[in-house]
Protein backbone atom coordinates (compact mmCIF):
# COMPACT_ATOMS: atom_id res chain seq x y z
CA UNK A 1 0.00 0.00 0.00
CA UNK A 2 1.64 3.29 -0.86
CA UNK A 3 0.35 5.95 2.24
CA UNK A 4 3.39 7.76 2.62
CA UNK A 5 1.47 11.04 3.75
CA UNK A 6 2.72 12.01 7.33
CA UNK A 7 0.57 14.19 9.42
CA UNK A 8 1.17 18.10 9.64
CA UNK A 9 -0.46 19.99 12.85
CA UNK A 10 -0.66 23.45 13.58
CA UNK A 11 1.88 25.47 15.53
CA UNK A 12 0.02 28.40 16.74
CA UNK A 13 -2.95 26.50 18.79
CA UNK A 14 -4.42 27.27 22.11
CA UNK A 15 -5.88 23.95 22.41
CA UNK A 16 -4.21 20.78 21.87
CA UNK A 17 -7.10 18.22 21.28
CA UNK A 18 -11.00 18.98 21.29
CA UNK A 19 -14.11 17.18 21.30
CA UNK A 20 -17.36 17.13 21.13
CA UNK A 21 -19.26 14.60 23.88
CA UNK A 22 -22.59 13.74 25.96
CA UNK A 23 -21.35 14.04 29.47
CA UNK A 24 -22.96 11.34 32.12
CA UNK A 25 -22.22 8.97 35.04
CA UNK A 26 -21.20 5.64 35.81
CA UNK A 27 -22.38 3.64 38.64
CA UNK A 28 -20.40 0.67 39.16
CA UNK A 29 -20.53 -1.73 42.33
CA UNK A 30 -17.73 -2.34 44.34
CA UNK A 31 -15.41 -5.19 44.57
CA UNK A 32 -16.48 -6.48 41.21
CA UNK A 33 -20.04 -7.68 41.86
CA UNK A 34 -22.99 -7.86 39.53
CA UNK A 35 -25.52 -4.85 39.71
CA UNK A 36 -28.25 -7.05 40.76
CA UNK A 37 -26.28 -8.07 43.84
CA UNK A 38 -26.95 -4.48 45.26
CA UNK A 39 -25.09 -2.99 47.83
CA UNK A 40 -22.15 0.73 47.76
CA UNK A 41 -21.78 1.53 44.17
CA UNK A 42 -18.96 3.56 43.05
CA UNK A 43 -20.20 7.13 40.94
CA UNK A 44 -17.69 8.77 38.58
CA UNK A 45 -18.30 11.01 35.71
CA UNK A 46 -17.65 9.65 32.16
CA UNK A 47 -18.27 9.60 28.06
CA UNK A 48 -16.20 7.79 25.68
CA UNK A 49 -14.56 11.05 24.54
CA UNK A 50 -13.50 13.10 27.40
CA UNK A 51 -11.78 9.06 27.97
CA UNK A 52 -9.78 9.52 24.99
CA UNK A 53 -9.06 13.30 26.24
CA UNK A 54 -7.82 11.83 29.50
CA UNK A 55 -4.32 10.81 28.82
CA UNK A 56 -3.33 14.52 27.03
CA UNK A 57 -5.01 16.03 30.15
CA UNK A 58 -3.38 14.37 32.90
CA UNK A 59 0.27 14.64 31.08
CA UNK A 60 -0.43 18.89 30.89
CA UNK A 61 -1.39 19.05 27.39
CA UNK A 62 -4.81 21.54 27.06
CA UNK A 63 -7.93 19.92 26.23
CA UNK A 64 -11.53 21.00 25.06
CA UNK A 65 -14.96 19.29 25.52
CA UNK A 66 -17.83 21.03 23.59
CA UNK A 67 -21.09 19.24 25.63
CA UNK A 68 -24.16 20.66 27.06
CA UNK A 69 -25.39 20.40 30.77
CA UNK A 70 -28.81 20.10 32.73
CA UNK A 71 -29.00 23.60 34.62
CA UNK A 72 -29.42 23.56 38.50
CA UNK A 73 -28.38 19.46 38.44
CA UNK A 74 -26.60 18.46 41.15
CA UNK A 75 -25.03 15.51 38.63
CA UNK A 76 -24.02 18.39 36.16
CA UNK A 77 -22.29 20.29 39.09
CA UNK A 78 -20.29 17.34 39.78
CA UNK A 79 -19.52 16.66 36.48
CA UNK A 80 -17.91 19.74 35.91
CA UNK A 81 -16.44 19.51 39.43
CA UNK A 82 -14.67 16.39 37.69
CA UNK A 83 -13.32 17.63 34.53
CA UNK A 84 -11.85 20.33 36.45
CA UNK A 85 -9.61 17.95 38.22
CA UNK A 86 -9.23 16.22 35.17
CA UNK A 87 -7.78 19.11 33.91
CA UNK A 88 -10.35 19.13 31.34
CA UNK A 89 -11.65 22.46 30.15
CA UNK A 90 -15.49 22.93 29.18
CA UNK A 91 -18.01 25.36 27.20
CA UNK A 92 -21.56 24.43 27.00
CA UNK A 93 -24.97 26.22 27.96
CA UNK A 94 -26.64 24.92 30.82
CA UNK A 95 -30.52 23.61 29.72
CA UNK A 96 -33.23 24.23 31.50
CA UNK A 97 -34.64 20.64 32.66
CA UNK A 98 -38.01 21.64 32.38
CA UNK A 99 -39.58 19.52 35.51
CA UNK A 100 -39.27 15.96 37.15
CA UNK A 101 -39.39 14.25 33.13
CA UNK A 102 -36.88 16.74 31.31
CA UNK A 103 -33.30 16.42 30.45
CA UNK A 104 -30.92 14.42 32.30
CA UNK A 105 -27.35 13.16 31.75
CA UNK A 106 -26.99 9.60 31.18
CA UNK A 107 -26.50 6.84 33.32
CA UNK A 108 -24.28 4.46 32.66
CA UNK A 109 -24.69 1.40 34.69
CA UNK A 110 -21.91 -1.45 34.65
CA UNK A 111 -20.03 -4.02 36.87
CA UNK A 112 -16.31 -5.30 35.74
CA UNK A 113 -16.99 -9.02 35.77
CA UNK A 114 -14.87 -11.34 37.15
CA UNK A 115 -13.73 -15.01 36.36
CA UNK A 116 -15.79 -16.04 33.82
CA UNK A 117 -18.43 -13.78 34.63
CA UNK A 118 -18.01 -11.08 31.91
CA UNK A 119 -19.05 -7.52 32.72
CA UNK A 120 -22.33 -6.47 31.75
CA UNK A 121 -23.35 -2.34 30.55
CA UNK A 122 -26.83 -1.32 31.10
CA UNK A 123 -27.15 2.18 28.75
CA UNK A 124 -29.82 4.33 30.63
CA UNK A 125 -29.86 7.28 28.04
CA UNK A 126 -34.12 8.03 28.20
CA UNK A 127 -34.17 12.77 28.52
CA UNK A 128 -30.01 13.05 27.79
CA UNK A 129 -29.62 16.62 27.59
CA UNK A 130 -26.56 15.92 25.78
CA UNK A 131 -29.11 14.71 22.25
CA UNK A 132 -29.85 18.00 21.83
CA UNK A 133 -25.84 19.30 21.80
CA UNK A 134 -26.06 22.00 18.19
CA UNK A 135 -22.68 24.13 17.01
CA UNK A 136 -24.45 26.65 17.17
CA UNK A 137 -23.77 26.64 21.10
CA UNK A 138 -20.20 27.32 20.13
CA UNK A 139 -18.26 29.90 18.72
CA UNK A 140 -16.60 27.65 16.53
CA UNK A 141 -14.80 30.63 15.00
CA UNK A 142 -12.85 31.69 18.04
CA UNK A 143 -12.15 28.06 19.11
CA UNK A 144 -10.49 26.70 15.73
CA UNK A 145 -9.73 29.97 13.94
CA UNK A 146 -8.59 32.52 16.65
CA UNK A 147 -7.42 30.23 19.11
CA UNK A 148 -6.96 26.98 17.32
CA UNK A 149 -6.93 23.44 17.77
CA UNK A 150 -4.35 20.93 16.70
CA UNK A 151 -6.75 18.11 17.08
CA UNK A 152 -10.41 17.18 16.82
CA UNK A 153 -11.40 14.25 18.31
CA UNK A 154 -14.54 12.68 17.34
CA UNK A 155 -16.60 9.32 18.25
CA UNK A 156 -18.82 7.57 16.23
CA UNK A 157 -20.91 7.32 19.55
CA UNK A 158 -21.69 10.84 19.55
CA UNK A 159 -21.74 11.25 15.92
CA UNK A 160 -24.71 8.97 15.88
CA UNK A 161 -26.49 9.89 18.81
CA UNK A 162 -29.43 11.82 17.11
CA UNK A 163 -30.08 13.76 14.41
CA UNK A 164 -28.89 16.95 16.36
CA UNK A 165 -25.29 15.10 17.81
CA UNK A 166 -24.83 14.04 13.88
CA UNK A 167 -25.29 17.57 12.48
CA UNK A 168 -23.31 18.89 15.47
CA UNK A 169 -20.13 16.91 14.71
CA UNK A 170 -20.12 17.75 10.65
CA UNK A 171 -20.56 21.44 11.92
CA UNK A 172 -17.24 21.31 14.00
CA UNK A 173 -15.56 18.65 12.20
CA UNK A 174 -16.17 20.96 8.83
CA UNK A 175 -15.29 24.37 10.72
CA UNK A 176 -12.23 22.37 12.03
CA UNK A 177 -11.12 21.04 8.78
CA UNK A 178 -11.22 24.82 7.15
CA UNK A 179 -9.03 26.21 9.87
CA UNK A 180 -6.12 23.52 9.71
CA UNK A 181 -7.17 21.50 12.82
CA UNK A 182 -6.49 17.47 12.05
CA UNK A 183 -9.43 15.12 12.55
CA UNK A 184 -9.45 12.39 14.30
CA UNK A 185 -12.21 9.79 14.17
CA UNK A 186 -12.89 6.60 16.09
CA UNK A 187 -15.74 4.84 14.48
CA UNK A 188 -17.75 3.18 17.42
CA UNK A 189 -20.57 1.65 15.32
CA UNK A 190 -23.27 0.51 17.76
CA UNK A 191 -26.21 -0.79 15.99
CA UNK A 192 -28.63 0.50 18.48
CA UNK A 193 -27.65 3.84 17.74
CA UNK A 194 -28.28 3.73 14.11
CA UNK A 195 -31.39 1.65 14.02
CA UNK A 196 -34.05 3.63 11.58
CA UNK A 197 -31.14 6.06 10.59
CA UNK A 198 -28.97 3.50 8.99
CA UNK A 199 -28.57 5.08 5.30
CA UNK A 200 -28.47 8.35 6.44
CA UNK A 201 -25.47 8.14 8.98
CA UNK A 202 -23.64 5.86 6.67
CA UNK A 203 -23.83 9.36 4.35
CA UNK A 204 -22.85 11.61 6.89
CA UNK A 205 -20.05 9.30 8.75
CA UNK A 206 -18.93 8.66 4.91
CA UNK A 207 -18.12 12.69 4.99
CA UNK A 208 -16.81 13.12 8.18
CA UNK A 209 -14.58 10.17 7.18
CA UNK A 210 -13.53 11.99 4.16
CA UNK A 211 -12.53 15.02 6.46
CA UNK A 212 -10.77 12.95 8.94
CA UNK A 213 -6.66 12.64 9.26
CA UNK A 214 -6.85 9.42 11.28
CA UNK A 215 -9.13 6.51 11.49
CA UNK A 216 -9.66 3.98 14.38
CA UNK A 217 -11.87 1.27 14.15
CA UNK A 218 -11.81 -2.59 13.96
CA UNK A 219 -13.20 -4.54 10.71
CA UNK A 220 -16.78 -4.12 12.13
CA UNK A 221 -16.48 -0.42 12.44
CA UNK A 222 -15.25 -0.28 8.79
CA UNK A 223 -18.28 -2.50 7.51
CA UNK A 224 -21.01 -1.37 9.06
CA UNK A 225 -20.35 2.34 9.44
CA UNK A 226 -18.59 3.11 5.84
CA UNK A 227 -19.87 0.06 3.90
CA UNK A 228 -16.42 -1.18 3.26
CA UNK A 229 -16.27 -4.70 1.92
CA UNK A 230 -14.66 -7.20 3.95
CA UNK A 231 -14.97 -10.79 5.69
CA UNK A 232 -16.51 -12.30 8.16
CA UNK A 233 -15.50 -11.58 11.52
CA UNK A 234 -16.76 -14.17 13.77
CA UNK A 235 -14.21 -17.32 14.72
CA UNK A 236 -11.11 -16.28 13.80
CA UNK A 237 -7.59 -15.68 15.70
CA UNK A 238 -6.08 -12.70 16.51
CA UNK A 239 -3.31 -13.21 13.40
CA UNK A 240 -6.19 -13.66 10.90
CA UNK A 241 -7.90 -10.77 11.96
CA UNK A 242 -4.97 -8.88 11.90
CA UNK A 243 -3.93 -10.06 7.96
CA UNK A 244 -7.58 -9.28 6.88
CA UNK A 245 -7.49 -6.16 8.72
CA UNK A 246 -4.42 -5.04 6.60
CA UNK A 247 -6.34 -6.14 3.41
CA UNK A 248 -9.25 -4.30 4.20
CA UNK A 249 -7.35 -0.56 4.79
CA UNK A 250 -5.72 -1.31 1.21
CA UNK A 251 -9.53 -0.69 0.19
CA UNK A 252 -10.41 1.80 2.53
CA UNK A 253 -7.32 3.46 1.42
CA UNK A 254 -8.48 4.09 -2.07
CA UNK A 255 -11.83 5.44 -0.73
CA UNK A 256 -10.28 7.64 1.94
CA UNK A 257 -6.96 9.40 0.35
CA UNK A 258 -6.60 12.09 2.79
CA UNK A 259 -6.28 9.71 6.27
CA UNK A 260 -2.72 9.31 6.88
CA UNK A 261 -3.22 6.72 9.61
CA UNK A 262 -5.55 4.17 10.57
CA UNK A 263 -5.27 2.46 13.58
CA UNK A 264 -7.13 -0.47 15.63
CA UNK A 265 -7.04 -2.49 18.79
CA UNK A 266 -6.72 -6.52 19.40
CA UNK A 267 -8.01 -7.90 21.88
CA UNK A 268 -8.80 -11.81 23.34
CA UNK A 269 -10.80 -12.29 26.48
CA UNK A 270 -9.59 -15.00 28.18
CA UNK A 271 -11.44 -14.03 31.23
CA UNK A 272 -12.61 -11.03 32.79
CA UNK A 273 -9.34 -10.28 34.42
CA UNK A 274 -7.20 -11.61 31.51
CA UNK A 275 -7.03 -10.51 28.25
CA UNK A 276 -4.53 -10.94 25.06
CA UNK A 277 -3.90 -6.75 24.27
CA UNK A 278 -2.56 -5.74 21.17
CA UNK A 279 -2.96 -2.76 18.64
CA UNK A 280 -2.42 -1.81 14.50
CA UNK A 281 -1.34 1.20 12.86
CA UNK A 282 -0.96 2.39 9.18
CA UNK A 283 0.79 5.47 8.58
CA UNK A 284 3.35 6.35 6.39
CA UNK A 285 3.50 3.46 3.93
CA UNK A 286 4.36 0.98 6.85
CA UNK A 287 2.20 -1.52 9.50
CA UNK A 288 2.90 -1.49 13.32
CA UNK A 289 1.86 -4.11 14.75
CA UNK A 290 1.93 -4.63 18.87
CA UNK A 291 1.63 -8.19 18.73
CA UNK A 292 -1.19 -9.53 21.39
CA UNK A 293 0.38 -10.65 25.06
CA UNK A 294 -1.41 -11.18 28.33
CA UNK A 295 -2.55 -8.02 30.76
CA UNK A 296 -4.20 -8.55 34.01
CA UNK A 297 -7.65 -6.63 33.90
CA UNK A 298 -9.44 -4.96 36.93
CA UNK A 299 -11.99 -3.45 34.95
CA UNK A 300 -12.07 -3.51 30.50
CA UNK A 301 -14.43 -0.47 30.10
CA UNK A 302 -12.18 2.43 29.02
CA UNK A 303 -9.26 -0.10 27.28
CA UNK A 304 -10.15 1.61 23.74
CA UNK A 305 -10.27 5.15 24.74
CA UNK A 306 -7.14 4.65 26.35
CA UNK A 307 -5.58 2.95 23.44
CA UNK A 308 -6.67 6.12 21.32
CA UNK A 309 -6.06 8.11 24.36
CA UNK A 310 -2.16 7.13 24.21
CA UNK A 311 -2.01 7.16 20.85
CA UNK A 312 -3.05 10.99 19.99
CA UNK A 313 -1.01 12.08 22.93
CA UNK A 314 1.98 10.66 21.27
CA UNK A 315 1.00 11.99 18.12
CA UNK A 316 0.78 15.47 19.67
CA UNK A 317 4.13 15.30 21.12
CA UNK A 318 5.59 14.42 17.82
CA UNK A 319 6.54 10.82 17.91
CA UNK A 320 6.54 8.61 15.69
CA UNK A 321 3.52 5.85 14.52
CA UNK A 322 6.08 3.28 16.01
CA UNK A 323 6.25 5.14 19.60
CA UNK A 324 1.89 6.20 19.16
CA UNK A 325 1.37 2.61 19.01
CA UNK A 326 3.33 1.87 22.33
CA UNK A 327 1.93 4.45 24.14
CA UNK A 328 -1.44 3.30 22.93
CA UNK A 329 -1.14 0.19 24.29
CA UNK A 330 0.31 1.06 27.47
CA UNK A 331 -2.68 3.75 28.04
CA UNK A 332 -4.78 0.96 27.36
CA UNK A 333 -3.38 -1.41 29.47
CA UNK A 334 -3.18 1.16 32.28
CA UNK A 335 -6.80 1.92 32.04
CA UNK A 336 -7.70 -1.55 32.67
CA UNK A 337 -6.10 -1.76 36.17
CA UNK A 338 -8.26 1.17 37.08
CA UNK A 339 -11.38 1.32 38.45
CA UNK A 340 -12.73 4.39 36.52
CA UNK A 341 -13.26 3.65 32.77
CA UNK A 342 -10.10 6.39 31.59
CA UNK A 343 -6.33 6.20 32.20
CA UNK A 344 -4.48 8.89 34.53
CA UNK A 345 -1.25 8.47 33.13
CA UNK A 346 1.19 10.80 36.11
CA UNK A 347 4.56 10.59 33.70
CA UNK A 348 5.65 9.27 29.89
CA UNK A 349 8.27 7.23 32.31
CA UNK A 350 5.11 5.43 33.84
CA UNK A 351 3.21 4.40 30.65
CA UNK A 352 7.19 3.09 29.16
CA UNK A 353 7.26 0.88 32.78
CA UNK A 354 3.82 -0.32 31.57
CA UNK A 355 4.60 -1.12 28.16
CA UNK A 356 7.93 -2.77 29.18
CA UNK A 357 6.67 -4.89 31.65
CA UNK A 358 8.41 -2.91 34.55
CA UNK A 359 5.88 -3.04 37.90
CA UNK A 360 8.93 -2.71 40.29
CA UNK A 361 7.98 -1.10 43.24
CA UNK A 362 8.80 3.11 43.15
CA UNK A 363 10.29 4.24 46.38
Amino acid sequence: MDQTKKIKMRKDALYDIVTVSSMGVRLTPENRQPVEAGGPFMLQSTSAETNVLNVSASLGLKTLVLTRFVEGSPIAAYIKGELRKRNIAYIGPDVPQGGPWGYRHQFNIADSGFGLRGPVVHNDRAGEVGRTIDAADYDLKQIFEIDGARILHLSGLIASMSESTTKACLDVARTAKANGTLISFDLNYRASFWKGRENELRRDFTEIASLSDILIGNEEDFQLALGIEGPEAGGRDLAAKTDSFKEMITRVQKRFPNVSIYAATLREVITANTHLWGGIISAEGSWYVEKPREIPVLDRIGGGDGFVGGMLYALLKGYGPDEALKYGWASGALATTMLTDYASPVSEQQLKNIYGGNARVKR
